[in-house]
This record gives C-alpha cells, structure tokens and sequence, in this order.
C-alpha cells in the first residue's frame, strides 16, 4: 500500500512539475528507495572535481532518490564516506568550502618527498563519529589499490579512515598507506569506478564520472605538469570506460573537465554543474525505479 502512495505521489508531483521531496510525507521520503527499487551510487575519483559529487547528491534527494548503497574511489571515497555517515550535501558543502579540505589534501612542494594525509584522517575524524565500516547510516564500498598485488581491493568493513586515506592517496604525490601487511595507493589507478559490488546487490545503479576524458587542445599539454597530469587523467580513463557501461545510468558533468585537480575554490562551482547534470538525467531515472 505504501509503494502505491508513493509511486501516486511522485507521478502527481511530476504532473506538476514539482520535485517529489516537496510533496511525499517525510516518513514515506525517508523510506522512499527501500519501498521500490535498491538503488546504487558509484562515485568516481576526480580530486577537486570531486565536488560535483555533492551537487549529483542534492539534486537525487530533491527528487526523493536516496540511495541505499555507496561505492566510491579516492574523491568519490570521501565524499561516499561523509555521505554514508548522514551528512547532508549542504553540509558536506560546508566542509568542501572550507579551507580545511584544502590542507588536508594539498601535495608538498617538489622536492620534499611525499606528503602524508594526516590531516584528511582528522578530518573525517571530526566529521564522522566512528571509524567504522559497520556504524555507517549506508553501506559504502571503498575502492583501494594494492601495490604489492597489483591488484584493486574493494573494503566495506573495519577501519573506515584507513581505507578512505588509502583510496586518496595519489601515488608519488602522496605516501602510501600500510593495512595489514600490504601497501595502498588511490584506488582510482586500478578501479577509479569501483560499480563491481553494487552491480550485484542492487536494482539500478547510477555511475558518476568526474574525471575528463576526450580530445584536448594541445596547448594544455605544453608544460611538463599538464603532460604528466594528462598522462594520468587517459589511464585512469582507461580503466573508467567499460564499467560506465556497467552502470544503468551516468551522469557526467563535463564542466568539470576544465578545472584542475587541486581547485577546491571552486568546490561551489563545481557542486552547481554536478546539479544541473543531475536533474538533466533524474526523469529517466524516475522512470526506471518506479
């Protein structure tokens, strides 16, 4: 009875063109994705662009799509982590607009060596109470890489920090992480769209890729850093395309390509193209789960 009044609601809302969230009941909102289908969110790496991640979220739960589960690699970690602890996308806004996010994942100057990321554990640290895989609101999957396999792991219990750290920690810019014996890396450079476990469990799944792909002019490939940083973006595109095809829907802000990967000024700017790319998609994806 419950499934009918929602499914009612939404289509009613829709009629008048009125996002669902203004017009179901909280305590059927709450419960909306459980009622009708699972759904499933995999959010890629991108660094800054990672913001977009936030906008994507507003706009799904504008329209009562809340997802049940969560995998993500390196930013889409992060945000997946702060997301699955009951963060809203105001405040994880909040957080991504706050100089701290900087600090906490600004590389050393060249010449230093690697830098650790210290400061992004005392931050999830502040903003997430346990550092625990289990006392998540949703379940998340965190992508890492294992340097001494070769291999892409996919973490969904135990310590919750580790493995966020792990999954952001670029190689060569930042140290690497030691869990049980092994060493990690980001996990976007094996699995940067880790849609694997959700695949399984869920009745749709919705892919978020932030990182840039396509033609670029040659003039931003000039410098050694913009070669080296093209370099990366095509490999870890490599390893994106085929499970963007995994994914039943794909929302790609593609002005995000344009900014680099440590713009986190921008994180605001960013969240707004994430939003608009979203609401673009949300009506195929309403047809989907209703």
């Amino acid at each position: 009875m419950a499934k009918i009044y929602v499914y009612t609601m939404i289509k009613k809302c829709r009629e008048l063109k009125s996002p669902p969230y203004f017009c179901i009941p909280k305590k059927f909102i709450i419960h909306r994705s459980s009622l009708i289908k699972m759904v499933g969110i995999v959010l890629s790496g991108g660094a800054a662009r990672g913001m977009a991640h936030i906008g994507v979220l507003k706009a799904l739960e504008e329209h009562a799509i809340f997802p049940d589960y969560i995998a993500g690699a390196s930013a889409g970690a992060i945000i997946g982590a702060l997301y699955a602890a009951g963060k809203s996308p105001a405040q994880m806004l909040d957080i991504a607009k706050d100089q701290s996010l900087l600090k906490a994942i600004r590389p050393g100057l060249p010449g230093k060596g690697l830098t650790n990321l210290d400061y992004l554990r005392k931050l999830l640290a502040e903003h997430i109470k346990h550092d625990s895989f289990e006392q998540l609101k949703k379940k998340l999957f965190v992508c890492v890489s294992n340097l001494n396999s070769g291999e892409y792991e996919i973490l969904n219990s135990g310590n919750l920090f580790d493995a966020v750290v792990a999954s952001s920690s670029i190689p060569i810019v930042f140290e690497p992480v030691d869990m049980n014996g092994s060493r990690y890396v980001d996990g976007g450079l094996l699995n940067n769209l880790p849609v694997e476990p959700l695949r399984e469990i869920c009745d749709v799944v919705i892919g978020v890729n932030v990182m840039p792909r396509g033609a670029t002019p040659i003039e931003k490939v000039d410098s050694m850093i913009e070669i080296g940083m093209r370099t990366f973006d095509l490999v870890i595109w490599s390893n994106v395309k085929s499970r963007l095809a995994q994914c039943d829907f794909v929302i790609e802000p593609k002005g995000v390509f344009d900014y680099q990967v440590f713009d986190f000024k921008a994180a605001e700017e960013m969240s707004k193209l994430g939003y608009a790319e979203a609401r673009r998609v949300i009506p195929d994806i309403l047809d989907k789960i209703l």
